[in-house]
């Protein structure tokens, strides 16, 4: 049997429940996950590649035990598609919470298709509880010093508190 390699884009700065609630409906239909942080040079990111995926690995070492060998985090510049095929992914993860989400993912399914054919989008709908989560707010809510516990794991709000009481 073929080994299936979901590969699920995103700058997960910082990581949210909203991410980690479609990374486990991703687990329930792949072997593997590759979670690729997209690095941009023209972008600043609040917490680095690494820090990132220390978070990542810290939260999937607690939370999936077992599971944790089945996630594995890369950088990648450039396409997408490009950076799915060099990983050996076949499936690409795509999470949405709202319609306007659903339009702009079908048309990025569309164009990422006749790129590269031989890999399948799936996307996710995120649950209700985390659907109005953005990585953005949670970095706005957190440099106001408001209360982003509801919308990240532990480890993730904690480093959040350490980087913005600083």
């Amino acid at each position: 049997m073929t080994q299936r390699t979901a590969f699920y884009a995103g700058s997960f700065d910082p990581l949210t429940n909203g991410h980690l609630d479609v990374l486990k409906g991703a687990l329930s239909i792949a072997d593997e996950i590759i979670l690729a942080i997209g690095v941009q040079a023209s972008k600043q990111p609040l917490f680095s590649f690494e820090e990132r995926v220390a978070l990542i690995d810290e939260w999937a070492r607690t939370e999936l035990r077992d599971d944790a060998t089945r996630l594995r985090t890369v950088a990648f510049k450039g396409l997408l598609v490009d950076a799915a095929r060099q990983h050996g992914a076949s499936i690409l993860i795509r999470g949405l919470r709202d319609g306007t989400d659903l339009d702009y993912e079908m048309q990025m399914a569309g164009m990422n298709e006749t790129m590269a054919p031989e890999l399948q989008t799936i996307f996710l709908p995120a649950s209700p509880s985390v659907r109005t989560i953005t990585a953005t707010l949670v970095r706005q809510i957190a440099s106001m010093g408001g209360n982003i516990r509801p919308f990240v794991p532990d480890n993730v709000a904690q480093a959040l508190e350490t980087k913005f009481n600083s």
